[in-house]
C-alpha cells in the first residue's frame, strides 16, 4: 500500500471525506448563514454543513485562482485519505473572526490539513505539497491559524473568541490545525494568542537545507512504515 499526493481536480470533489466535502467552517460567512444555520446541521461544535456551498467555493477557486486542495490519495483503493486547503485569505470568510487576523497580504492561508484515521502520517506530505505549489506560484509565504488549547476550553472560549457575538454552535473543531504540529513544520507564530496564534512559513528564502533533509527522511519513513502496515 502506498500514498500518493495530488491536487483536487472539480472531478474528484465527490470522492471526498464526507466530513470535508460539507464542511463549510471556512468557506462561508457565518453572519450571512445565520439565518439559515439547522440544528440538523449543526452540532455542538459540529459547524455549518453545505454540500453544495463547499462545492461552489472550490469550483470558484478553481476556475479564478487555481489549485487549492491538495489531496493524499491511497494507491491499492483510490480512497482519498487526507486533504489540505489553502487559498487568497480574502476568499476565506470565516479568517476575519480570528483575533490575530489579517493574513499578511503577501500569503496564502493554509486552512487545514486533515487525514483519516490511520494515516496522519501523510499530513508532512500534504504540506510539502501545498509549499511546492506556492513557491512555483510565487507566494511570498504561507500562514495559518494554530489551535492552541483542549477541547474543553474549545466549548468554553473559543467560541466567544472566534465568531465574536456570532452563532452558538457554529464552530468547528475538525478544522482547526493544533499550533505544535504548524511550529514542528517550521512555521513561526507572527502574531501571538493565548488560544488561536497566527503563524507564518516564508518560502522567499526556502526551507533551508536542514528541513529539507529532515523533509525527505521524514517522507522515507512514511513510506516505509506504510509498507509495512500492508504486509501486516
Amino acid at each position: 500500500m502506498g500514498v500518493s499526493v495530488a491536487p483536487l481536480e472539480l472531478d474528484g470533489f465527490d470522492r471526498l471525506p464526507l466530513h470535508t466535502r460539507r464542511c463549510v467552517f471556512w468557506e462561508v460567512d457565518p453572519e450571512a448563514v445565520a439565518d439559515t444555520l439547522d440544528d440538523a446541521l449543526t452540532g455542538s461544535l459540529g459547524g455549518f454543513e453545505s454540500e453544495f456551498d463547499k462545492e461552489a467555493w472550490v469550483s470558484g477557486l478553481l476556475l479564478e485562482w487555481g489549485t487549492c486542495c491538495q489531496t493524499a490519495i491511497e494507491s491499492t483503493t483510490g480512497r482519498v485519505v487526507g486533504t489540505a486547503f489553502y487559498a487568497p485569505p480574502s476568499r476565506v470568510p470565516r479568517a476575519k473572526r480570528f483575533p490575530t487576523a489579517p493574513v499578511g497580504a503577501d500569503a496564502v492561508l493554509l486552512t487545514k490539513i486533515t487525514t483519516e484515521p490511520g494515516f496522519d502520517e501523510v499530513a508532512p506530505l500534504l504540506l510539502d505539497a501545498v509549499v511546492a505549489d506556492a513557491i512555483g506560484r510565487g507566494v511570498r509565504a504561507i500562514e495559518a491559524f494554530g489551535y492552541s488549547a483542549s477541547d474543553a476550553d474549545l466549548a468554553k472560549d473559543l467560541v466567544a473568541l472566534l465568531l465574536g457575538g456570532g452563532v452558538p454552535g457554529n464552530v468547528c473543531d475538525e478544522c482547526l490545525m493544533a499550533t505544535d504540529f504548524l511550529v514542528s513544520s517550521g512555521f513561526e507564530v507572527v502574531a501571538d494568542d493565548q488560544y488561536l496564534p497566527r503563524l507564518r512559513l516564508d518560502l522567499d528564502e526556502g526551507l533551508g537545507w536542514k528541513s529539507q533533509v529532515e523533509r525527505a527522511l521524514s517522507k522515507l519513513v512514511i513510506s516505509e512504515t506504510i509498507s509495512l502496515q500492508a504486509v501486516h
